[in-house]
C-alpha cells in the first residue's frame, strides 16, 4: 500500500524542524508506536536532525506483543548514540527518560545549559498524551485519537533545566514499502481519506492469520486453520457480528471498521505487525524497486 498523506501542516512541521535543529537540539525524542516500530519510524527525520543523539520510545506497549518488544529495543538499543525504551503514553516515566536523554547529552546539566528535547513521531502516536503525563498531569497540550490533532510547534519547560520542542505529527511523503503502508493504516497514523478500509482489514487478517491466528480464533470464532482466505474471513466476520444490509446481502466496510477498531483498541490481544528482520526485509525490497525504476527511467532516455 503506497500512501499519499502529507497535509499542509506537515509541510510546515518540517520546516519547523529544520529551523529547530539549526537553533540547536541535544537529543531527538522519537515516539514510535510499539505494535509497528519499523514502520513508524520516519525516515525524513534521519535528514532533518542531522543524526543527532536519538531516544525512541516505543508507545502503546500495553497493546503489543512483549516478546517483539523486546527484539525492537534490543535492535535500536544496539544503534549507535541510540537508546530506546518501551512505556505507556499516560504514564511515562520521566526522571527514566531525562536520565537517558543527558547519557546522550552528558554536557547539558543545569539551568544555564538546559537539555534541549525535539519530540516529534507521526500522527496519533501518542506525543501530546506523553507530554502532558511528562508535565506532571497537567494539560499542556490538546490529546485526541485522530490524526493531526497538534498543528503547531509548542515550547515547554520542564523543570528548571529541561527545554521540550513538541511538534505536530509528521509522515513523509510517500511511503514506499507497500507493508508499513498496511501497517500505518491499521495502527490510525493515516487519516481515513488516505486508505480504504476494506483493504486494511484484508491484509490486517493475513497478518493475524500469520502471526496472531489464535487472535481471530479467541475473538470471532475464525478459524486459520480451515484454508479460507482474507475475504472470506471477513465475510465469516461480518455474519458473526451483524454487519448485515438489507437483503442479507453482507456490509464489508462494517466488518472491516469492526477489526480495526478493535484491533487499535487492543481487543484482539497484545500484537505487533511486524519484527526487525520483516522490516528490514520490506525496506531492502523497497529500495531495490526504486533503484529498478529508475535504471529503466534511466535506459529509456
Amino acid at each position: 500500500m503506497s500512501i499519499q498523506w502529507f497535509p499542509g501542516h506537515m509541510h510546515l512541521t518540517r520546516q519547523a524542524i529544520r529551523d529547530r535543529m539549526k537553533a540547536g537540539i541535544d537529543v531527538v525524542v522519537e515516539l514510535l508506536d510499539a505494535r509497528c516500530p519499523g514502520s513508524s519510524g520516519n525516515p525524513l527525520l534521519q535528514q532533518l536532525t542531522q543524526h543527532k543523539p536519538s531516544l525512541k520510545l516505543l508507545n502503546k506497549q500495553d497493546l503489543a506483543d512483549p516478546a517483539r518488544t523486546a527484539q525492537w529495543l534490543a535492535h535500536f538499543n544496539a544503534l549507535p548514540r541510540t537508546r530506546a525504551q518501551a512505556l505507556e503514553a499516560k504514564r511515562a516515566p520521566a526522571k527514566a527518560l531525562l536520565a537517558a536523554c543527558r547519557e546522550l547529552a552528558p554536557t547539558r546539566t543545569s539551568a544555564l545549559k538546559p537539555l534541549r528535547l525535539l519530540i516529534c513521531g507521526i500522527p496519533n502516536v501518542g506525543k501530546s498524551t506523553f507530554i502532558n503525563a511528562l508535565m506532571g498531569g497537567r494539560r499542556a497540550t490538546k490529546t485526541g485519537d485522530e490524526p493531526g490533532v497538534t498543528k503547531v510547534e509548542q515550547k515547554l519547560m520542564l523543570g528548571h533545566d529541561c527545554l521540550i520542542f513538541d511538534t505536530p505529527g509528521m509522515l513523509w511523503p510517500k511511503i514506499a514499502a507497500p507493508q508499513a503502508g498496511w501497517n500505518l493504516a491499521a495502527s490510525g497514523a493515516v487519516g481515513r481519506n488516505a486508505l480504504d478500509e476494506e483493504l486494511v482489514a484484508l491484509e490486517l487478517i493475513e497478518r493475524l492469520q500469520a502471526g496472531y491466528p489464535q487472535a481471530l480464533q479467541a475473538r470471532y470464532g475464525l478459524s486459520a486453520d480451515t484454508g479460507a482466505n482474507a475475504e472470506e474471513l471477513l465475510a465469516l466476520l461480518a455474519r458473526k457480528r451483524g454487519a448485515v444490509l438489507g437483503g442479507g446481502q453482507l456490509n464489508m466496510q462494517k466488518a472491516a471498521e469492526i477489526l480495526i477498531h478493535e484491533f487499535r483498541q487492543g481487543l484482539l490481544g497484545r500484537i505487533t505487525l511486524e519484527t526487525p528482520e520483516q522490516f528490514g526485509a520490506w525496506s531492502a525490497a523497497a529500495l531495490a524497486a526504486v533503484q529498478e525504476a529508475a535504471e529503466q527511467t534511466i535506459e529509456k532516455e
